[in-house]
């Protein structure tokens, strides 16, 4: 592993800053905001959600339109300007405005952040790793509980010693000043897989690189919807609504904070583990367990009393979260090869981006019609346990279809 970090760190370092760069974008930093924006603006819980919704909605279909660029335009000159506009979505949110200017910024930070960045930095470890695809996957997505683990506290000082505001052009300026000039750097220089040329790529079922109306007409990728959708909906809205938790428990956030660096330090061991599992025993078989520490977790939040459980629940939620982007980075190249990645990446990223733009929406309403996020929990748990069985049936049936396919 050492010789393989050392060998690779160019590679690996790209794929490590474009995630961990996300945070900016994610729905667990926008909501250290949340406070401030709700009272800026006069917005409820749900009024907040749906404006959360309707901006992520509209990210994932830009996503889906554009996140094909990935296969056509030069990396190299793609993720600095999508960095370029990632820091004026931040810009924007600094200036303020109507509601209509809240939406348009939220709407680039997660097109940018969520989407892109998460989407470019999967794309190309998938490209660049073959034989090792899974490891590099593995550690290009640490940059996720690094975020997660690194950013919150610092962040919460900044704000409450400079302003929402001021922070939001602190961001700003990191992305357009750091993170765009380092992407340049390191996306100058390309990589192909050792004894692969690049041109060839790594070719999925069927010996082949599908097309993304191929995808679709073919009974797998609705098979993989559910899986798709439910880690990214229920985990964005545990954190958009921490406040929400926070008030119905009797918690404060000061108290709460200290689940981040535990769900963080279980996300990255729960990536890395995914990711020896993927090179040892293939993607597939990581489908039947990806739900089932989220269940698990989401049936806990109702009965938990103090802040004890609610660092364990997310403990155990944080398997899944970690375990998700290993098995998609790994999954989608060996279901569908690597030529046209970027097109059926942007369509399934485009999918999970749904996810987490209609769960603060769906829950936030909910809140206001009386039925507390806790109580919501036994629900999302039950369809977690239901999904992992499911998970074991799709299992066989896709090692069916690959056999099938290769004979």
């Amino acid at each position: 592993m050492l010789r393989f970090l050392i060998d690779n760190r160019r590679w690996l370092g790209t794929g490590l800053l474009l995630t961990f760069a996300s945070s900016f974008g994610q729905t667990w930093f926008i909501s250290l905001f949340a406070g401030q924006i709700r009272a800026a603006y006069g917005l409820s819980d749900g009024g907040w959600g749906a404006i959360y919704t309707l901006a992520t909605l509209a990210a994932a279909g830009l996503l889906l339109a554009r996140g094909s660029l990935a296969d056509t335009m030069a990396l190299s000159r793609l993720a600095p300007a999508v960095a370029g506009l990632f820091a004026l979505a931040a810009a924007a949110m600094a200036l303020g405005g109507g509601v209509w200017m809240l939406g348009l910024a939220v709407f680039l930070l997660r097109f940018c952040g969520q989407g892109m960045f998460s989407h470019l930095a999967a794309t190309a470890m998938a490209r660049w790793f073959v034989a090792t695809r899974g490891r590099a996957l593995s550690i290009a997505a640490l940059g996720y509980p690094l975020g997660e683990m690194i950013l919150p506290v610092p962040m919460v000082i900044v704000i409450g010693a400079i302003g929402a505001s001021l922070s939001w052009t602190l961001v700003a300026g990191v992305l357009a000043l750091v993170v765009a000039p380092l992407l340049y750097i390191l996306f100058a220089q390309d990589r192909s897989p050792v004894g692969l040329p690049a041109e060839q790529g790594s070719p999925g079922l069927g010996g082949r690189h599908w097309q993304r109306g191929e995808v679709l007409g073919h009974w797998l990728f609705y098979a993989l919807v559910p899986f798709l959708l439910t880690p990214g909906f229920i985990g964005t809205t545990v954190f958009f609504h921490q406040v929400h938790i926070a008030g119905v428990k009797g918690w404060t956030l000061a108290a709460m904070a200290a689940a981040y660096p535990v769900f963080a330090g279980v996300s990255i061991g729960a990536g890395l583990v995914a990711g020896w599992a993927v090179d040892r025993f293939g993607p597939e078989r990581l489908l039947a367990v990806l739900t089932l520490p989220m269940g698990v977790a989401m049936l806990m939040i109702g009965p938990v009393a103090g802040v004890g459980g609610w660092i364990g629940l997310l403990a155990i939620m944080a398997v899944t979260q970690g375990m998700s982007g290993t098995l998609w980075g790994a999954l989608l190249p060996w279901a569908y090869g690597t030529r046209n990645l970027g097109a059926v990446r942007a369509l399934t990223t485009s999918v999970m981006v749904v996810s987490t733009a209609i769960g603060p929406g769906i829950t936030g309403h909910l809140i206001d019609r009386g039925i507390s996020f806790p109580d919501q929990g036994m629900a999302m748990g039950l369809w977690c346990l239901a999904l992992a069985g499911f998970g074991l049936w799709l299992r066989r049936r896709v090692v069916a279809e690959a056999i099938r396919m290769a004979g």
